[in-house]
């Protein structure tokens, strides 16, 4: 690597392609040569010249001065300091004959240590398997491969699986893997004594390879005190990059909820239902009330964020307006538990030859979005209420504007029908979502926009433009304007609907981002990545916040508790877990699906938790008993991550209806939807 002055190091490796690869960097004060290069490759792949120039201004690099930079002769390698460190003359029948040692010594070493030692096989294996690539053992890698890969963790088998189509020296250059491993090491949490035991034996074994394999290609997390159980190794593994360091979540995170306006409610009368008396004959009716839910100022959280930390759209008489309603429909609301569960009413697509992709329920359950395989989105009404459109405007200007009906008004009742189909995408539609005020919907597409929809006009208003790849979900900030995007091209990006740009980039994941969502006070979005880690990014600065490791494999749903305190997460390993945000620390590990997990929702009070996914079932899982547990010293205990029949308090079955979605209304009814799919199908 450079120093102090530019320096130019030169690897010559022979090999069948006789291939050459030229090292050059320029040392830059305050960054690492590898953060600068990645920086000016993508502002150049990009064209941003205006910020590619303001960067180098701020580095103080001059025009010849283009960051550290890898050539390339005979088309083998374009980039990465880490593949100098594979270069190596040792014999590569050693390789065999090291691993089996290492994993001979982790197998006898004591009940302690076996469990920390074993996270080290996985990584040793993949650097090892790379080394004999890189520098031409052929026979020997694929012989080292096959032998080893079975013996690896089952959660590790499909990035293997990539691993295994780079079988020449030149197909590293064009590698995904080791784009992956270029820049990011394997990370490690390991008992001080465990990691001691662990380079006495390399050093009295003379294992120079392997460990050469540890100082450059992992990360040891270093820790005292008791050493971990398998339950919470298993509990924590699973990331394609191993475990999270723990300083990565030590800092402070504004969990709490906002402050809520002030609004002084006073139930109509035309809301109280009248009583009826023993003969059938209805009672006077009762006099107007006031609900203290309604009444009473909402407290100051002291773990939430300053009002003025993000700016937020300021309220609206017609937001305050909703609000009302939405606090009379609290009134009415059914308290859950174990003894009182919800009703489930299903809401199943069907005839849906153009294969449904998505289901999207609004956040006041009157209509029902869905996006479709031929790029269609429909909208259905999920009330009496039909599905109208503004009148043209000629009409529009003979309305008296000063009127208190003026809303209903504008609309034009001849449109009046139960669902609208929208058209613009040119792609497979994979998620949509609703703003909190109905008037706006969001989609994402395999055609890589993002469209906004007035569902005033029922027509397309804008199409954001940015990523590169298919984009997988969207999601509505609470407090509206904001709204994020998660992509295949491993970013995802906050948007506010004013601006035709991103305002934040989200770029930390390894793979695609599968899922996103923002936290009830909208100063947080999550992620959910198929490197089968969550990541929690702080919209204020941009920051990666969170990580959090677990998932043995893609994560496909997220959504957070009532309070903002707790998130749960579910994917593609028919897992449902739950993490306490304030230290990024797994509470709960649920098991009882049986395919892919594909959402999640909480109750309005965040007692109950419901699932759904691929198995065609809708289950309850008893949250609050998990939280009670957890606050009484006993989260993270053998039973929260083992047992989860106890918290699981029901199950039930469709015939054969993937489900898609689940939402809790504002009384707690819950629904579920998703399309009929054909035993045949």
């Amino acid at each position: 690597m450079a120093t102090s002055e530019d320096v130019c190091n030169e690897v010559v490796k022979n090999s069948p392609e006789n291939c050459v690869v030229k090292l050059e960097a320029t040392e830059n004060k305050g960054s690492e040569p590898s953060d600068l290069q990645q920086i000016l490759e993508f502002l150049q792949k990009n064209n941003y010249k205006e910020t590619l120039e303001l960067f180098k201004k701020e580095a103080r690099l001059t025009e010849n001065d283009q960051g550290p930079e890898v050539k390339v002769e005979n088309g083998c390698c374009e980039n990465s300091n880490s593949l100098v460190s594979y270069t190596s003359d040792s014999d590569p029948s050693i390789y065999d004959d090291a691993y089996l040692s290492l994993r001979t010594f982790i197998e006898t070493s004591s009940d302690m240590h076996r469990c920390e030692l074993s996270c080290i096989l996985y990584p040793v294996f993949v650097h090892m398997y790379l080394e004999l690539v890189f520098n031409g053992h052929e026979k020997k890698a694929k012989e080292f491969f096959e032998r080893f890969r079975s013996s690896q963790e089952e959660y590790y088998q499909q990035d293997i699986q990539n691993l295994s189509f780079v079988t020449k020296v030149e197909h590293i250059a064009h590698s995904p893997i080791l784009e992956e491993y270029r820049g990011n090491k394997f990370t490690i949490r390991m008992l001080r004594d465990s990691y001691n035991r662990l380079k006495r034996f390399m050093k009295e074994k003379s294992l120079n390879s392997l460990m050469s394999i540890v100082d450059d290609h992992l990360i040891v997390d270093v820790f005292d005190g008791a050493p971990r159980s398998k339950q919470q190794l298993d509990g924590a593994s699973g990331a394609m990059f191993g475990d999270v360091a723990k300083e990565v979540n030590k800092g402070k995170i504004f969990y709490g909820l906002l402050k809520e306006p002030d609004i002084c409610i006073q139930l109509d009368e035309d809301d109280e239902e009248p009583m009826q008396n023993e003969d059938g004959k209805s009672s006077k009716k009762r006099k107007p009330k006031r609900d203290p839910l309604l009444m009473k100022k909402s407290k100051n959280d002291p773990n939430a964020p300053p009002l003025n930390r993000i700016p937020l759209p300021e309220l609206k008489d017609i937001d305050k307006i909703e609000k009302a309603k939405a606090y009379r429909e609290a009134t009415k609301r059914v308290n859950l538990g174990p003894d009182n569960l919800p009703s489930i009413c299903f809401h199943t697509i069907l005839n849906s030859h153009q294969g449904v992709s998505s289901v999207e329920i609004s956040e006041d359950s009157s209509m029902l979005a869905s996006g479709f395989a031929d790029s269609e989105i429909r909208v259905w009404s999920l009330t009496r209420n039909k599905l109208r459109s503004i009148k043209p405007p000629n009409e529009l200007e003979l309305i008296d504007k000063e009127c208190d009906d003026v809303a209903e008004r504008i609309m034009d009742d001849r449109t009046a029908c139960d669902s609208i189909r929208l058209h613009g995408h040119c792609g497979p539609v994979y998620s949509t979502a609703f703003s909190q005020d109905r008037n706006h919907l969001i989609s994402g597409s395999e055609d890589g926009t993002v469209r906004l929809w007035s569902l005033q006009t029922w027509t397309n208003t804008v199409a954001y433009k940015g990523h590169l790849f298919p984009v997988w979900d969207v999601s509505f900030c609470a407090h509206g304007r904001y709204f994020a995007s998660a992509s295949s091209d491993r970013t995802a990006r906050l948007w506010a609907t004013d601006h035709i740009q991103p305002l934040r980039i989200f770029s930390g994941h390894l793979a695609d981002v599968d899922c996103v969502c923002f936290h009830p006070n909208s100063n947080y979005v999550v992620t959910g990545s198929t490197d089968r880690t969550v990541r929690l990014w702080d919209i204020h600065n941009g920051s990666c916040v969170r990580i959090m490791t677990g998932h043995k494999g893609s994560v496909h749903s997220l959504t957070f508790s009532p309070d903002g305190k707790y998130l749960a997460s579910a994917g593609s390993d028919k897992e449902i877990i739950l993490w306490d945000i304030s230290n990024g620390e797994m509470v709960a590990n649920l098991k009882g699906h049986r395919d892919t997990v594909y959402s999640l929702a909480f109750s309005r009070e965040g007692s109950i938790l419901a699932s759904g996914g691929r198995d065609n079932c809708v289950k309850l899982w008893n949250v609050s008993k998990i939280f009670a547990d957890q606050d009484s010293e006993m989260g993270y205990s053998s039973s929260l991550i083992t047992d989860s029949k106890q918290y699981e308090i029901g199950s039930y079955p469709t015939k054969q209806t993937i489900v898609l979605s689940v939402h809790f209304t504002r009384r707690n009814l819950l629904y579920a939807s998703g399309p009929f799919v054909r035993a045949d199908q």
